[in-house]
């Protein structure tokens, strides 16, 4: 379906040219079967072979070390002969007569499922009936290709279901489609969309979806799909080299501490520091480059909220996914219309959500300097906040908080009680958090941790002095009593990370034990046993 083949002679080809055989020639029951493509003429070496679904259709990855500087994503699915598109087109048309659906229902994640599963329903009943002798496991084929053209994105549909995937990008119809493998960084596909076209097609769906539209007026488009992915498209002439769409794929697998820990992304103890804080209500601060995983931070501490609290998060796009027994009201700003109405923007969400008794607010990013004032007050009337905010250390953090365009005062500033800074090594492909600083009087910061490049690993530079004592006037502890708790809580995330618990569901269950039946989940920690 998206792969560029070269013909071997050998009666395979790539789907939609080449030459037919037997094999792709239809049958008795006027549809051929399915068929799996080859992918010839890459000649490297392997470097890792994975499988997923995409809906239906069995999809296989080898990314290859080639000799090009860049790692091959080398895609197969189940390869379709041409006489097989046009009847599953004609099929197309039939199924959107035939399925009922209000376009609100396209559009709402809730109710995604429900719609795929009517027109799932309906293509096999199409296909039972005017197909009788195709095997299930082709018309499944059959059928997820429909879906994927229908419902999806097409030719690119299958990259949205990987989820080694961070990045989809479009560059244009005169080179292939590029993916960002968060194993292997930047890789070129074996998928190229046939014209300027085909990518305009894909571009123009997806703003329909949502309102929006896409020409040569308005070249220029941010969106989302359903799924909570973001996108961005843009035409030619205004990129030079072609139309081009950029997805950011919205994670089905949301990062836990645990899972970060496991991946050396942050350490035990500086974990079970910001723990400490988050239990007692601190706020904080993640600030960070572009794609250096702020919002995934900040989604893996929100799961160490208490349960019994609310929490109110506010995004331009919804990322955030949070445990589901949490008592969470997610909120997400909406663009205006083609009449420049109806425009609810991060500002009107922040007011709004002081309105709702939060304990709790997060907020995907802060921009301008209406929003910080509205955040800072939320902190300074009682409310814990996190949020994230683009800058590469704790020191330009400040910066940029007290500089135009957001221009707060420093006394101001100083309600946050640390920052944490999250960092992205392009050359390794990894992530870290870079830095961990407290606030200090005067809009001043005392680093505490620091990842050393050389050792991969994070090192404490200083004692806490400003935290603890916030801590010591909350909570009445004494400061050794403030360091058994971080050590207790530091067991309960390397135990959660040798017993794998590590998915967002059963790493919220875990915390909320640690404060509704702490003694029960100690003893299993101690004693090294399974508990969930």
């Amino acid at each position: 379906m998206a792969s560029k083949e070269k013909d071997t002679g050998s009666g395979s080809a790539a789907p939609g040219g080449g030459k037919k055989d037997a094999v792709g020639s239809p049958g008795p029951t006027g549809i051929p079967p399915v068929r799996q493509m080859k992918v010839v003429g890459i000649k490297n070496r392997l470097s890792e072979g994975y499988y997923f679904n995409s809906d239906k259709m069995p999809v296989n990855v080898k990314i290859r070390a080639d000799q090009d500087l860049v790692p091959i994503y080398e895609l197969t699915i189940p390869g379709l002969a041409e006489g097989t598109r046009l009847i599953l087109n004609t099929l197309r048309g039939e199924l959107i007569t035939k399925v009922k659906v209000d376009i609100t229902d396209v559009i709402d994640p809730k109710k995604v499922d429900e719609v795929k599963k009517k027109f799932e329903d309906a293509a096999l009943e199409l296909l039972n009936r005017q197909f009788p002798s195709t095997s299930d496991e082709t018309k499944y084929v059959l059928v997820s290709y429909v879906l994927q053209h229908t419902l999806g994105l097409g030719e690119i549909e299958p990259l949205m279901h990987d989820d080694y995937l961070e990045e989809v990008v479009v560059n244009g119809a005169n080179e292939p489609i590029w993916v960002y493998h968060k194993k292997y960084g930047w890789c070129k596909t074996n998928i190229q969309l046939k014209s300027e076209a085909a990518i305009y097609d894909i571009a123009s769906s997806i703003g329909r979806k949502i309102g929006k539209q896409i020409s040569v007026l308005n070249p220029l488009m941010d969106a989302h799909l359903p799924t909570g992915e973001r996108v961005n498209a843009t035409l030619f002439p205004v990129s030079n080299h072609g139309n081009t769409i950029t997805i950011r794929k919205f994670s089905s697998n949301p990062w836990t501490i645990p899972t970060l820990m496991e991946l050396n992304c942050i350490s035990g103890e500086l974990s079970a520091f910001i723990w400490l804080c988050i239990q007692y209500e601190l706020s904080f601060l993640i600030s960070g480059g572009t794609g250096s995983g702020k919002t995934s931070f900040l989604n893996a501490i929100a799961t160490m909220i208490p349960p019994n609290q609310r929490v109110v998060s506010i995004e331009d796009t919804r990322e955030l996914a949070l445990p589901s027994f949490l008592h969470w009201v997610p909120m997400v700003t909406r663009e205006a219309n083609v009449e420049s109405r109806g425009e609810v923007t991060m500002l009107n969400l922040l007011v709004n959500a002081l309105r709702q008794r939060p304990d709790r607010i997060l907020v995907g990013e802060v921009r301008k300097q209406r929003e910080a004032e509205i955040l800072f007050e939320a902190m300074h009337t009682g409310h814990s906040v996190y949020a994230t905010i683009h800058a590469d250390n704790s020191a330009e953090t400040i910066t940029r908080l007290t500089t135009p365009p957001i221009n707060m005062p420093v006394e101001v500033v100083d309600s946050l009680a640390g920052i944490i800074v999250q960092y992205r090594q392009r050359r390794l492909g990894i992530r870290r958090t870079l830095e961990f600083a407290e606030m200090e009087k005067g809009g001043s910061l005392r680093l505490l941790y620091k990842w050393d490049p050389r050792a991969d690993s994070i090192a404490k530079v200083n004692d806490s002095i400003n935290i603890l004592s916030r801590l010591a006037s909350y909570t009445g502890m004494f400061q050794k009593e403030m360091l058994d708790d971080i050590a207790e809580k530091k067991k309960v995330l390397e135990w959660s990370v040798k017993n794998r618990y590590n998915d967002i569901e059963r790493v919220g269950k875990v915390m909320a034990a640690y404060y509704k039946q702490k003694d029960e989940l100690m003893d299993a920690v101690t004693k090294d046993k399974k508990w969930i």
